[in-house]
């Protein structure tokens, strides 16, 4: 019961920390300029890893390499926890399922961008915050709008999105369970 207890604190810890390195990361690969709230948020709960990390792997080819290696450590730890906790501990399953879960915690996160911009349409379509949405969602969804035609005035292509994305979370999950 309490090992439980511990183990929800550390995973929301983990994908609210994680969450925000892989969102500084996306920003910095769309080259997004998010608005003063979100990126006063984003920086200041990441600065302290992100920071000294840069000073190792400094950014190249226009990405953020130390924001994504912060959510792969930051998996890292959450994982060993969670498996330190079970008894049982493997360095190689504890690499692969915080690779798993990095993977996840995108493919998650694009999947909420985009229900985020769903609701935006819908509810607000001039929100301040949905054209910095847009933006972010705009390299996966660019290429769906191109191929999915619309219905009318209703686009499909979030829905798509969905599924594909769904689908590359079950692959996902299933290629490192096989290697498990």
């Amino acid at each position: 019961m309490l090992d439980s207890i511990f183990t929800l604190i550390i995973d929301t810890v983990a994908i609210v920390l994680a969450g925000a390195l892989l969102l500084r990361f996306w920003m910095q690969a769309v080259r997004v300029r998010p608005p003063m709230e979100i990126a006063q948020f984003t920086y200041q709960l990441t600065d302290w890893l992100v920071r000294p990390l840069r000073r190792v792997l400094p950014g190249a080819g226009g990405y953020d390499w130390a924001s994504l290696i912060g959510a792969f450590l930051v998996a890292l730890i959450a994982t060993a926890f969670a498996v330190w906790l079970r008894g049982v501990f493997s360095p190689q399953a504890v690499l692969l399922l915080a690779l798993l879960r990095v993977c996840q915690w995108a493919l998650y996160g694009l999947i909420g961008l985009i229900l985020i911009e769903v609701v935006f349409s819908w509810v607000n379509p001039r929100a301040p915050l949905a054209p910095f949405v847009r933006a972010l969602n705009d390299p996966l969804m660019r290429p769906l709008r191109r191929i999915v035609p619309l219905l009318g005035a209703i686009d499909l292509s979030p829905l798509v999105a969905l599924i594909l994305l769904q689908i590359a979370i079950q692959l996902v999950t299933a290629a490192v369970g096989s290697l498990l």
